[in-house]
């Protein structure tokens, strides 16, 4: 069997692989996307870093390729939709930098309470200001955490040996998970912001955490604040930032991550003597990269010979017969949760199942799998696959219940999911077309023919004449086009639910248009 290494990669990952006689390893770094993808079908597996961008092409090449492994915790590189259909495993090293990213975390926080890189400066030129350079210490000081995965919760072990007091936001953890680690939770960002003297992010970048910290956060934040980012580019406004840090709102940042990168270097943010700045070092530690090449090396290697599928972000571990029977379910499950989960209010401490129909002759194992995958993947983000959403389910303090009922259900071959939250329950029931195609038909009472996919809206309205017009009026002033809508309703002139299948994205300002909308009780964009 041949494994093509295409990055960069640690030499110990290396020797795993050509430990095993029946594996020939060739390693070809920097190949043009040309190059590649005319030998690309000869190999049974390929190793990328971030460098190799194995697209939609190259991935149509590959007619022997059986395994992608990604030495890191993004699979962006790669094309997950192209892979899936060619058949092919993606799977990647998701807890490989987690000492690494909350260390670099803390060495933003240090040099920037100290000082540190301005008086390294200072003293390579020949100037000795020691006054100028006061810090601050951190004894006694409030670290707020906004995310607690396991990189947030690394960095709040971490505060405790400087005995300081550790606050956290994470509205999809239950409060109990969070006592357990002697963290105190905050409902409320901006009540959050405004206790803390540093503030550390480590959530996914998606469309509900862009721009999370922007004019208004910083309005509410203490002057003394400090604010670091080593999640992803674009939580933090930079151009908020920016001015927080000329209206001296704040004391300090330090930024690992930026909007765009390589990001513009004629950005004020640079320029200020009050900002620390890498060039995304979170990962970039000797140990980090030994880890996760091993860890990779690993994982592909017993996927080669058989020994199963770990950290798959697109398969799970089934044979190949039970695969193509489970398939649409599996693929109904991952719709169902990706919709339920971007529309459940507060932290999820339950998730019950039942499966009803066809599927109690299957293990449903693989379908709940990828239904938490699903519900959790917008809060949790790249760092959850399929394989392990349950392990970060049990983390963040969610039971997930599983049943499989022989009683005869309102329909046939269904899967019916209820989140329970700390603020309500929240229950779809999802089905399969004639055609094996997704379908949600019941939105806790409100029967609905919903499509689960790409671009959706989800309205809550009053049942009254003239919704499904004006809400046609308002897309189509944006020019945005409606590929299809469904709607229903409790009882007549109660509450309604329309949902909207269009053709694109729907920028902010279109939501806000709608939600002024008369009788519109609530709108929410849906990427599924």
């Amino acid at each position: 069997m041949k494994i093509l290494i295409s990055d960069k990669m640690a030499e110990e990952g290396i020797k795993v692989l050509k430990a095993v006689k029946k594996f020939q390893v060739d390693v070809k770094t920097d190949l043009p996307p040309e190059e590649l993808k005319k030998i690309i079908k000869d190999y049974d597996a390929v190793i990328v870093r971030s460098a190799t961008k194995l697209k939609a092409d190259i991935i149509e090449a590959a007619d022997n390729l059986k395994f992608i492994g990604r030495a890191g915790v993004g699979l962006d590189n790669v094309d997950l939709k192209a892979a899936t259909k060619k058949g092919i495993v993606a799977m990647n090293t998701p807890a490989g930098n987690t000492t690494s990213t909350a260390e670099q975390t803390w060495s933003l926080i240090l040099s920037l309470s100290r000082n540190i890189p301005q008086a390294v400066a200072s003293l390579r030129n020949g100037k000795w200001e020691r006054n100028k350079f006061e810090g601050v210490e951190l004894h006694g000081k409030t670290l707020a955490i906004i995310g607690l995965g396991r990189i947030g919760s690394t960095v709040a072990k971490f505060a405790k040996a400087f005995d300081m007091r550790v606050i956290a936001f994470d509205p999809f953890l239950q409060k109990s998970v969070a006592a357990q680690k002697g963290i105190e939770m905050f409902d409320d960002l901006h009540k959050l912001l405004a206790e803390s003297d540093y503030i550390s992010v480590h959530i996914p970048k998606t469309a509900e955490t862009k721009d999370l910290i922007s004019d208004k956060e910083f309005d509410v934040m203490r002057k003394s604040a400090r604010i670091i980012n080593c999640a992803r580019g674009g939580i933090v406004n930079e151009a908020a930032l920016i001015k927080a840090l000329q209206d001296k709102k704040i004391a300090g940042c330090a930024l690992d991550v930026y909007e765009q990168e390589p990001p513009d270097f004629n950005s004020p943010i640079f320029k200020f003597d009050n900002c620390v700045t890498t060039p995304h070092l979170g990962a970039s530690t000797e140990e980090a990269q030994i880890n996760v090449a091993i860890e990779i090396a690993e994982t592909v290697r017993d996927a080669l010979l058989g020994k199963g599928i770990v950290n798959a972000a697109n398969f799970p571990s089934v044979s190949a017969e039970e695969y193509k029977g489970l398939q649409p379910y599996i693929d109904l499950g991952i719709k169902m949760g990706r919709f339920s989960g971007q529309l459940v209010n507060g932290a999820i401490s339950k998730i019950k199942i039942t499966y009803s129909g066809v599927m109690t002759n299957y293990k449903v194992a693989p379908i709940t799998m990828s239904l938490v995958y699903g519900t959790l993947s917008n809060i949790v983000g790249e760092t959850i696959n399929s394989i392990n959403s349950l392990e970060i389910a049990k983390e963040r303090g969610i039971n997930v219940e599983e049943i499989q009922s022989i009683k005869e259900q309102e329909f046939v071959n269904s899967i019916v999911t209820e989140l329970t939250t700390d603020k309500e329950t929240f229950t779809i029931w999802g089905t399969l077309s004639a055609n094996s195609e997704p379908r949600i038909v019941k939105i806790n009472n409100v029967y609905v023919e919903a499509i689960p996919e790409d671009n959706m809206l989800f309205i809550n309205n009053n049942d009254k004449p003239g919704i499904v017009g004006a809400v046609g009026t308002i897309l189509a002033e944006a020019n945005i086009n409606i590929a299809g809508i469904t709607f229903g309703r409790e009882k007549k002139g109660g509450l309604a639910i329309s949902v909207v299948n269009v053709d694109s994205e729907v920028p902010e300002k279109v939501i806000e248009k709608l939600k002024k909308t008369k009788d519109v009780l609530f709108v929410k964009f849906l990427k599924v």
